[in-house]
């Protein structure tokens, strides 16, 4: 049996924004560490699980270094693996792309770092292993790398190791189309394991004689990266199927939460039952830090107070702080029970109209122009607001028409 660890997607020392509205400067400090710390716990995973070999899928960079910190760290993390006798085989992705890295320090011995021309093929015999990868030379590859990666190895654990958009992936479109081949290009190989990297969402797309597995980023960077985020331990013999086990490796945690308020006859009411799944989530994250973006729903008598943005949000925060919990945003999309209760049922329809017709306007994104050019990229950083994409607009013209039409009905 040989054992692998496979981890992807570390983007060491990436440059979490935004943080500071968190309003909680611990949390925001812990956040800022956490790809260093997520690092430090795959190291210690390495040796815990006694693993013969750690599998890097691409993008353990997130871009070039701001100075050789970021390079001595990994090295003495890999240092620590080769004092244990731990093999490190690594191809780059998209951020960490040849063209992308112009800095560099030497390793050790025990870290292989696969080439970017063609795929290669690295045999420990004394493991029964042989790893096959290929790195990007480029940050953007459109070629299908998987269709040059060689047959199986005979007679032992035969692991592919890529960073790829592969088609059927549930979160692939979330994500540049890089390096794209299908699930068929990967299990005619004929590997036990294929490691993939580029997708930050964990997923096995194929098990049996083959199986195909993305692991996920290592750390969540920002709020539309939720959930535990770790690596994967891999049991592998010759001819048998991969024992795939997760194991969550992430400091701190993001959390998105759909609180249903339908039963909720005031704000208190409303607030109660947010408490309840915050403290879920806050004893399904462990002892990290949580951080936790909030809707509510549903139809309810409550739906005009909790559209008032001010008030919820202060509301809110008492809830969280309670809960050990800190609350990066919260927004209602409650709706009153029934329609019909404002004072012009007229005003409510035009407004509705006017949103709907707004939301597929193509010149809504030539409305936002100027401020696109002087804070989009802190927005979309800060994984607040997109506004280059048509549909993040589209929905927040929605939300904006929601807010107001519930408020004028809830009169």
């Amino acid at each position: 049996m040989v054992r692998v660890v496979h981890a992807a997607d570390v983007h060491l020392d990436s440059p979490l924004r935004g943080l500071r509205r968190l309003g909680d400067d611990a949390v925001a400090d812990t956040l800022r560490a956490a790809t260093r710390g997520a690092l430090e716990a795959l190291v210690a995973l390495c040796e815990d699980q006694r693993a013969d070999a750690l599998l890097l899928a691409g993008d353990l960079y997130d871009g070039t270094w701001h100075d050789y910190a970021t390079g001595r760290f990994f090295t003495r993390q890999v240092q620590r693996l080769a004092d244990s006798g731990i093999k490190v085989f690594v191809v780059s992705g998209n951020h960490d792309a040849e063209s992308q890295i112009t800095h560099s320090l030497t390793l050790p011995p025990n870290v292989h770092r696969f080439g970017v021309d063609s795929p290669g093929t690295v045999v420990e015999e004394h493991l029964g292993l042989a790893v096959h990868g290929q790195g990007y030379r480029t940050r953007a590859v459109s070629s299908n790398l998987a269709a040059g990666y060689p047959r199986e190895v005979p007679g032992v654990v035969n692991v592919g190791l890529l960073h790829a958009t592969v088609d059927g992936s549930r979160s692939g479109g979330e994500h540049e189309r890089y390096a794209p081949c299908s699930v068929d290009d990967l299990t005619a190989l004929g590997y036990e394991y294929v490691a993939l990297g580029h997708v930050h969402a964990r997923e096995v797309l194929a098990t049996g004689r083959t199986t195909v597995a993305y692991s996920g980023n290592l750390q969540g960077r920002h709020p539309r990266e939720t959930g535990a985020k770790g690596a994967y331990v891999v049991d592998l013999a010759p001819g048998e199927p991969a024992q795939l086990t997760f194991h969550p490796l992430d400091v701190a945690r993001w959390e998105s939460l759909e609180v249903d308020v339908t039963d909720a006859s005031d704000v208190a009411d409303a607030m109660g039952l947010l408490r309840g799944r915050l403290l879920d989530a806050r004893r399904d994250a462990g002892d990290r830090p949580l951080v936790v973006r909030v809707a509510l729903e549903g139809p309810t008598a409550a739906a005009a107070d909790l559209a008032d943005a001010e008030r919820l949000r202060h509301e809110a925060e008492q809830v969280a702080e309670a809960a050990g919990v800190v609350l990066e945003k919260v927004g209602s999309r409650a709706r009153p029970p029934r329609a019909g209760g404002a004072d012009d049922p007229e005003l409510v329809a035009a407004v509705r109209a006017a949103a709907d017709a707004l939301a597929q306007d193509p010149a809504l994104t030539q409305l936002v122009r100027g401020v696109r050019a002087e804070t989009g990229r802190l927005l979309s950083d800060a994984g607040l607001l997109d506004l280059a994409d048509p549909r993040a607009l589209a929905e927040l013209a929605r939300q904006a028409a929601q807010d107001l039409s519930t408020r004028l009905e809830g009169r």
